[in-house]
């Protein structure tokens, strides 16, 4: 008789080990706070680990057909004010190592969503906490449901309730100081002039304008928080105040967004461990990222096929755990510290620092900058067979 995993959360990283333990033989049951598993939302960037890690799972045809995923980057670096920097003209797959897509956010949930089928996910359904034997664990919801299952697998995110009852006394989330907009917007991808994306560099700030699909863009304003009123809270108002500082590209897409969301970036320290007996987390649950990585939705990937590998046959759920946490955690850590020190020199706002970065990157090969994002993304590893 087949196995029961428990998920808690329906997004990418909940989808992804879902998948994965299916094919591995699992049942599974999902259970998602929102009224519907349909999720909303931007864009992310898909590296060659995550197209990889894709493929494993059976769905990256299908995401890339829905993405953007060209065989060459052409894209450049300018000024806020559309001054260049630095124009990049590379093939990706001899550079990165493999294919990259950047996708809007429901392409991606969409296919994984479409995969595991609407029939494993319990959506309205709010855990509040879980109990475990030896043998067995069991999840509570808030309306007073139980259900028992051979492993529970926390993916229910930044603010994750399986994280908090593993690590009662974490702190809080760390802020990084930088605010971010973001936004989606079809129709207007003939004001690339043909590029891939655009990368605007300024003091305290960092955007980027880049195809996400046949016709949509996804976009992205970073800001040191300095740069904001403090009682500027709304998206619309900070691209408002900001937008007169760029070129007119910028504000030509930015002003075409309907749909735009304000956050304050923060992530999590690393936590002792991941893992108690029966019970595991993925994805932001156990390492949230910043978006300077561009790895958030590779790693939640990652993390679900990894735990599909290790789970498949007849193990011992504790010990496949163990070693689930022993491949994944190093790598994420690395990650997590390479998106602080990144975001640190993204919204630095002292004019010769600023100068000096512009002159780097004026400076150093194109293909030199795209094979550290390469190596990069070679050591954040894909952990499939």
């Amino acid at each position: 008789m087949a196995r029961t995993a428990l998920i808690v959360g329906a997004g990418i990283g909940g989808l992804s080990a879902a998948l994965a333990l299916k094919r591995a033989g699992w049942q599974v049951r999902i259970f998602e706070r929102a009224a519907s598993p349909r999720e909303l939302g931007f864009g992310l960037s898909l590296a060659p680990n995550a197209i990889q890690a894709l493929a494993e799972l059976g769905v990256a045809e299908t995401v890339l057909s829905r993405a953007f995923a060209p065989p060459h980057l052409l894209g450049e670096v300018r000024r806020m004010d559309g001054t260049p920097i630095k124009r990049v003209d590379l093939p990706v797959a001899p550079v990165l190592g493999g294919r990259m897509a950047i996708a809007l956010r429901p392409a991606l949930h969409g296919a994984l969503l479409d995969a595991v089928g609407l029939d494993e996910i319990s959506a309205g359904h709010d855990v509040e906490r879980f109990t475990q034997t030896a043998d067995s664990v069991t999840v509570h919801m808030r309306h007073g449901e139980s259900v028992e299952g051979d492993v529970l697998v926390g993916a229910d995110g930044m603010w994750s309730v399986i994280r908090k009852a593993l690590h009662p006394s974490e702190p809080p989330p760390r802020p990084s100081h930088i605010v971010a907009i973001r936004g989606a917007v079809e129709g207007v991808v003939d004001r690339l002039g043909g590029l891939s994306g655009i990368y605007y560099l300024g003091p305290g700030v960092e955007s980027v304008i880049v195809r996400a699909s046949d016709t949509g863009i996804y976009w992205f304003l970073s800001l040191a928080r300095e740069l904001i009123p403090p009682d500027m809270t709304t998206a619309s108002a900070v691209l408002a105040h900001m937008a007169p500082q760029f070129e007119p590209t910028f504000r030509a897409v930015t002003f075409a967004t309907e749909d735009l969301r304000l956050d304050e970036l923060v992530d999590r320290s690393p936590i002792p461990f991941w893992s108690s007996g029966l019970v595991t987390l993925a994805g932001d649950a156990a390492h949230p990222l910043l978006p300077h990585t561009g790895q958030g939705a590779a790693q939640a990937i990652v993390d679900g096929v990894t735990l599909g590998r290790l789970l498949a046959g007849n193990v011992r759920v504790p010990d496949a755990l163990r070693r689930y946490e022993a491949e994944r955690r190093n790598k994420a850590t690395a990650l997590l510290h390479q998106g602080r020190r990144t975001a640190a020199v993204m919204r630095m706002r002292n004019p010769i620092a600023c100068a000096i970065r512009e002159r780097i990157v004026a400076a150093i090969p194109a293909d030199a900058i795209v094979r550290l994002i390469a190596r990069i993304n070679r050591r954040a590893g894909t952990d499939v067979r």
